[in-house]
């Protein structure tokens, strides 16, 4: 078994902090990285050591290859935790840090190549009978092609492209004169994002919720999930709010889904964390999307309500530790929300914004966890993801969980930049989404309203209000505070 001491952090923001967090608690020497851009923020200040990449843009920083090799040469890392984006799951990446003998902690670079390609993925998953939406097995590669295809498959249908992810090379097609432009539309996107502009076609599901299962596998054969995630109010085909578990699956059906994730694991003789990721239709159908194989952004629910600090896991396995805890000895403990918080405005279209935090408060209530890496005074960066934290809560069930949302929106202050806390008041308020009757068309149904609509949603809310004020808060103060969760 390899002890790792010494953790370069290949990422920036509030997953690098998050990360350093971990690094700290365990004794394990942390070594940031930034671009010059980034040579005052938190995660630099926080980390036990810093190594500068020159640049600003990713290409120059955090997706350079070169540049976080020799930072680990420098620094004398012996692993690297990538967090999630930039170079988490680039399969060459790993391989490098292999051949140099310092620990990546993720998976192999074999399991990156397999399921990081959604073709390869889908093709696995066809072998060992799960179940998946209607589709090509293989690229496209001409107009004619897809036109036949999407004639097969039938409209409307989602184009998509086979690398990467965050809803970048998506498009959905609903008339056969639509197909040619999103087509091109697709391939250019995910040549431009991917550096790969293979693209498949699928069944497009008209009103899908979007359920994932973290798994997660030591070196030794032993494979177990972690529950699900429910991650269907999106907008852009990007995630903004997750929950954790979902309020629409069964103990049946999840135990069902979770044997299914493990399966498609295994199959890929995956080791340490993944999230395989399904969308499911109105009968509770679900089907095999995707595996992301890295941590998620919103792994904080699943700590949560699982009292496991995951950063913790990943760094023991990718030591060869064996897993501690068998799928039997995991409950779920409570109900846990995340909301991504954006330097975005909502009220455009989600445009991003730029600028000084003028003003930056952060709710302190019991049950609630802020994953930030922003300070008043500190500048919000053009190069990046616009993300400022993660928003999280977990009470003893989810009506609690929505009532103490509200409480720390209500208390988290931020002035300087457009951002998504009003969003998220409109969610947590939404009689749809209290009831738990949506899917990932929720913002283009129920957000940005015409005038005459938001004065019956107004008379709707009150009335959601009234039925969430009929008991207290009750937060789960046996699991409110990471720092606290259970060790390895």
């Amino acid at each position: 078994m390899k002890k790792i001491t010494r953790i370069l952090i290949a990422n920036r923001g509030e997953i690098a902090v998050r990360i350093i967090q971990s690094c700290q608690r365990l004794g394990i020497v942390s070594i940031a990285v930034f671009s010059d851009s980034d040579r005052d923020s938190l995660h630099v200040r926080l980390a036990d050591e810093a190594y500068p990449l020159e640049g600003n843009t990713s290409q120059e920083t955090y997706l350079n290859v070169d540049k976080i090799l020799a930072a680990c040469e420098q620094m004398k890392a012996d692993a690297v935790h990538p967090g999630y984006g930039f170079l988490s799951e680039n399969a060459r990446f790993a391989a490098v840090l292999k051949k140099h003998d310092i620990t990546f902690i993720g998976p192999s670079p074999e399991a990156i190549e397999i399921m990081g390609d959604k073709i390869s993925a889908r093709n696995l998953a066809l072998e060992n009978d799960i179940p998946l939406v209607p589709g090509t097995s293989e690229a496209v590669s001409s107009l004619q092609e897809a036109l036949e295809a999407v004639k097969k498959i039938g409209l409307p249908a989602m184009i998509k492209a086979s690398a990467g992810g965050g809803g970048k090379g998506m498009r959905i097609v609903k008339h056969e004169n639509e197909v040619k432009e999103g087509i091109k539309r697709a391939i250019s996107e995910a040549e431009s994002a991917f550096g790969n502009g293979a693209v498949f076609i699928e069944k497009y599901i008209t009103s899908p919720r979007h359920i994932e299962l973290q798994v997660v596998a030591d070196q030794h054969g032993n494979y177990v999930h972690l529950f699900e995630r429910e991650c269907s109010i999106q907008r852009r085909h990007q995630k903004v709010v997750e929950e954790a578990p979902s309020a629409i699956l069964s103990e049946e059906k999840r135990a069902e889904m979770g044997a299914c994730a493990l399966r498609i694991a295994e199959a890929a003789n995956y080791e340490n964390l993944g999230t395989i990721e399904f969308i499911m239709d109105e009968e509770l159908n679900y089907y095999f999307l995707e595996m992301n194989t890295r941590l998620q952004v919103e792994h904080p629910v699943t700590e949560c309500i699982t009292g496991l600090d995951l950063v913790e896991l990943q760094i023991r396995i990718a030591e060869g530790s064996p897993l501690p805890f068998k799928q039997e000895d995991l409950k779920i403990q409570g109900h846990a929300f995340e909301l991504r918080v954006y330097a975005e405005d909502p009220l455009n279209n989600f445009l991003p914004d730029i600028g000084l935090l003028t003003k930056y408060q952060l709710p302190e209530l019991d049950g609630v966890r802020v994953d930030n890496a922003f300070e008043e005074g500190m500048n919000i960066p053009v190069y990046y993801d616009p993300m400022l934290s993660k928003l999280v809560v977990h009470a003893s069930n989810r009506k609690n969980a929505i009532q103490l949302m509200l409480q720390a929106l209500k208390e988290y202050k931020i002035e300087g930049v457009a951002n998504t806390l009003s969003f998220g008041e409109f969610v947590f308020q939404h009689p749809k989404f209290i009831t738990a009757d949506f899917d990932t068309n929720f913002v283009s149904n129920y957000f940005n309203l015409e005038p005459e609509e938001e004065e019956l949603l107004a008379s709707a809310l009150v009335a959601a209000l009234k039925h969430l004020e009929t008991s207290p808060v009750l937060p789960n103060k046996e699991d409110n505070n990471w720092k606290e969760r259970k060790q390895f």
